[in-house]
């Protein structure tokens, strides 16, 4: 049974459910089994076992296991995706899409076809114009019977935060507490702290001539020394002057990722292009910005999602730079992904292409 798949995949990561799990994992389980007969769409036909919910919603703190565990096992036809990533898709349609009554209806329509399981990882809703777009995201979605699953650091009532807004985007909110099965994760362990460290060092601090020739040495791990040279790049078709850009690995200032005005878009057009980035030169004062902040909360959370490998060289520990700080959203996700990127159990695509590369080079020598 699903379930039973489900508690043997959270046992392999070394999760043991507990209440709250347990009752998200009966939640998703009843979901999913609501499979019945899809018509267009990925609807449910009237013939199909219908839940008493059409979604459910997770929230919590970071790492306690709002994990897309079920969504992995879900046999259905699904997509998985981060809240960023969504957005720039759905601006992209939205400007190619005729003028009409009701554009936005019309491209969540095409952009849901076919979709039977939705995920959005990290749902959160700050701006007002995200929230407009969301909640008639959401109207399509659940009138075409989707199935969804949302996993948030935020419950319902706290999404739009800002009082100036926050009403404009109750009837949104009062829609997914209705449509859908509310379960906030509060277990007090935080699963990504205390993995065993990774053989290769990711964080350093100070910015001293050992940082430097830590950072050369991982440039070149991956890319040898022939590319080890300033150049400028493409960040969502802006340019971006780097210390060097590699095929795999791409070495670029603070300031000029994260100080300089960039958005999130940037860093997913990054993080599409190379398998690794090396954060040089971060200056942690200047995180007392709040925009600067959270620009760089926008690059964890988009490297983080991507599976990309990321290294940090920062004047102190950036974990301590970053603790206690205010003015951006979701920080204490930030800090509990950093502590899995520097661990042994996150596995990026760096490693994946460090670990072809050597065996390639293993064939290359053997061959007489």
């Amino acid at each position: 049974m699903l379930d039973a798949q489900v508690v043997s995949a959270l046992a392999a990561r070394d999760i043991v459910p507990d209440a709250t799990q347990r009752d998200a994992i009966a939640a998703l389980v009843t979901l999913l089994g609501a499979n019945g007969t899809s018509g267009p769409h990925g609807r449910r036909t009237k013939h199909s076992a219908t839940p008493a919910h059409q979604g459910v919603y997770c929230h919590g703190l970071p790492g306690r296991g709002k994990s897309d565990t079920v969504f992995e096992l879900a046999s259905c036809r699904k997509r998985r995706l981060h809240f960023h990533e969504f957005l720039r898709e759905m601006n992209r349609r939205l400007v190619n899409e005729p003028r009409g009554d009701d554009r936005l209806g019309s491209v969540s329509r095409q952009w849901l076809d076919g979709v039977e399981l939705l995920c959005f990882d990290e749902f959160h809703v700050h701006d007002i114009a995200d929230a407009f777009l969301m909640g008639r995201f959401l109207d399509t979605a659940i009138s075409l019977g989707t199935r969804i699953v949302l996993t948030s650091n935020y419950a319902p009532d706290g999404l739009l935060s800002d009082p100036e807004f926050h009403e404009r985007f109750l009837p949104t909110i009062e829609q997914i507490k209705r449509c859908f099965t509310v379960i906030h994760f509060d277990g007090a362990r935080d699963y990504r702290f205390g993995g065993e460290e990774a053989a290769l060092s990711h964080f350093f601090a100070p910015l001293d001539a050992a940082t430097g020739d830590a950072l050369l040495q991982i440039f070149e791990r991956y890319e040898g020394n022939e590319t080890l040279e300033p150049a400028t790049v493409s960040a969502a078709g802006r340019p971006l002057a780097v210390r060097a850009a590699g095929a795999a690995l791409l070495w670029a200032d603070f300031e000029n990722l994260c100080v300089a005005s960039r958005s999130h878009l940037d860093y997913l057009d990054l993080a599409e292009h190379w398998h690794g980035l090396i954060l040089d030169h971060v200056h942690t004062e200047r995180l007392a910005q709040a925009h600067t902040l959270q620009r760089l909360i926008w690059l964890v959370d988009i490297f983080y999602d991507r599976k990309c490998a990321l290294f940090i060289a920062s004047d102190q520990p950036i974990e301590a730079a970053l603790s206690g700080l205010e003015g951006a959203h979701d920080l204490s996700r930030t800090l509990s992904r950093l502590a899995e990127m520097q661990s042994r159990s996150y596995r990026s695509t760096l490693d994946n292409m460090a670990g072809r590369i050597e065996i390639a080079a293993t064939q290359t020598v053997a061959q007489p």
